[in-house]
């Protein structure tokens, strides 16, 4: 759909700067898509009333008609949001010494993702939260809507793209965790790569829907790189593969293992499809080489549902 210009993230630093850039490209290619009825944007104007805030006024319709003019939203909700972030080791896959837009590790991709998510939520005048979650809670701060709250965020996003992380993954304790913090109803949004050191996805399934209490929604945005984790495409020379959260390792071709391998990845991806559907969570799959606007369309068929 739309398109980014600055390439390197380093060129950047400055993570609000790229979430905008995404979200702006976002919206124009929108315009040229099945998706354009959905607003992003103010709907319309109205007179500048004297005495109330100047917070909207639309500066550059001043300065052609050199009246005050209000930007007025279609859609002033109070919507809450919040965004869930696995941080643990394995979100760190893949190893990129020099990070662009197109080759980013799964944290980077939800860090960055998860900025836009804030940059629409901004201009829809909605609340966001965010939590932060290894083996156990690292980081929460409940849903608002001012801009230092937004500020602090960024902040907290920022610090995921150039830390690194070597804990496991207790996503069902974490979750709980979580759980107990969100009071009033909101659209929560969990980024995580689904591996599990404890493999009893019975107990990572109680803990989704511990996150539903209080009439929340739930989207579950299954993040992975889609070249290695999926269809495990690797150069056919003898390699180590490590399990960066347990330290255990095996030597192998990867043609010996590929087609086996692809066969029972997509088995557990339609198993935790199933499972979704079954807990009444929206399962959104990302493959992080696919870019950001599958991220922004899932949000906005989810908000249009919410509200």
């Amino acid at each position: 759909m739309g398109s980014i210009e600055v390439k390197s993230i380093s060129e950047l630093n400055n993570l609000e700067l790229l979430a905008k850039q995404v979200v702006e490209g976002f919206i124009t290619g929108m315009h040229k898509s099945p998706f354009h009825g959905f607003s992003v944007e103010f709907a319309e104007h109205r007179l500048y009333n004297t005495g109330e805030s100047t917070r909207h006024i639309d500066w550059k319709l001043f300065a052609k008609t050199k009246k005050l003019f209000v930007k007025r939203y279609e859609e002033e909700t109070n919507l809450r949001c919040h965004l869930i972030i696995d941080n643990s080791a394995s979100m760190h896959y893949p190893v990129i010494s020099n990070p662009t837009i197109d080759s980013l590790s799964k944290i980077s991709f939800s860090a960055i993702a998860s900025a836009a998510l804030m940059e629409i939520l901004k201009r829809q005048r909605d609340a966001v939260g965010l939590s932060v979650y290894s083996n156990k809670s690292e980081y929460y701060a409940p849903a608002k809507g001012s801009d230092r709250h937004r500020r602090m965020l960024l902040a907290q996003l920022e610090g995921l793209l150039d830390k690194k992380s070597k804990e496991k993954t207790d996503t069902y304790k974490a979750l709980h965790e979580i759980s107990e913090k969100i009071h009033k109803r909101s659209l929560i949004f969990l980024f995580t790569d689904m591996f599990q050191t404890n493999k009893n996805e019975q107990e990572l399934f109680e803990a989704l829907r511990h996150l539903k209490y209080n009439k929340h929604e739930v989207v579950l945005f299954h993040t992975f790189d889609g070249k290695h984790e999926l269809n495990f495409d690797f150069e056919n020379s003898p390699k180590k593969f490590v399990d960066v959260e347990t330290g255990e390792e095996i030597n192998l071709y990867a043609s010996s293992v590929k087609k086996q391998y692809a066969s029972e990845v997509l088995k557990y991806f339609n198993e935790l499809k199933l499972k979704c559907m079954q807990y009444k969570i929206e399962y959104v799959p990302v493959d992080i080489n696919k870019g950001f606007d599958q991220i922004l369309i899932a949000y906005l068929i989810r908000r249009n549902k919410f509200l």
